[in-house]
């Protein structure tokens, strides 16, 4: 299954599951609360989610690397600071915790089952293959890296 690997960009892969999630929704609620306490925890999420992305992408941009990630072999540094000191994908954790917040709202048992798939697809088909390129590249430093961060928390 390798040729599923960096053929998808990670947002339309989060957005496809965020549909998915929503057809999903007309089960019945896991939990009822009111659409109002739904709401705030997962605005709460979702900007959370958004933070923890964009400061990434901030990130990379600082380090003048690519935010491209169909090409990770064209990276030009290994960033490690920020959240990239807490987490190896922090990008990813973000838009995992976006969809853990569109699950919260929609409260149906299936549709949180939508941040799990987003997860093991990701890692299998672009997180593997970006940390393959990233080894390539930075060899002992990666290594060190990916000893002392977790891969998501």
């Amino acid at each position: 299954m390798r040729y599923l690997e960096l053929r998808f960009p990670p947002p339309l892969v989060g957005i496809t599951v965020a549909a998915v999630m929503w057809v999903t929704a007309s089960l019945p609620p896991i939990w009822p609360p009111t659409s109002s306490v739904r709401l705030l925890a997962g605005v709460i999420l979702l900007v959370i989610g958004i933070a923890i992305a964009l400061s990434a992408v901030v990130s990379f941009r600082r380090a003048q690397t690519t935010v491209n990630p169909l090409n990770p072999e064209t990276s030009t540094s290994l960033v490690s600071t920020g959240n990239f000191s807490r987490t190896r994908n922090p990008m990813y954790l973000g838009m995992l915790i976006g969809l853990l917040a569109w699950a919260v709202y929609l409260a149906s048992a299936l549709a949180f089952l939508g941040p799990v798939a987003f997860a093991l697809y990701i890692t299998r088909f672009q997180i593997v293959p970006e940390e393959r390129a990233m080894h390539s590249l930075f060899g002992p430093a990666f290594f060190e890296y990916s000893q002392r961060v977790r891969r998501w928390l």
